[in-house]
């Protein structure tokens, strides 16, 4: 392994590990936002998470982590369509 390759995959990491976190944080968000009634800020704050766990799954190539939040994304664009 080269040194670039080993600095970029470090890199990767360090970027999957911060958005893995912050999009935790924000759909812990989505939740507490459900919880005391605040729409449309919790499908927001739901969808944010939601597109960095998928980013994370892409980054990892990590299929079932990408399926669950296309499913999630499938079913919220069918509940506010209902």
């Amino acid at each position: 392994m080269t040194t670039l390759s080993a600095v970029s995959d470090i890199s990767s990491e360090k970027l999957a590990f911060s958005i893995k976190w912050v999009a935790s944080i924000i759909q812990i968000f989505g939740y507490a936002a459900t919880a005391f009634g605040m729409t449309p800020l919790n499908i927001y704050l739901f969808l944010a998470g939601l597109l960095g766990w998928f980013a994370v799954g892409v980054m990892w190539n990590d299929r079932a982590i990408m399926l669950i939040h296309l499913v999630a994304l499938g079913a919220m664009v069918v509940g506010l369509a209902s």
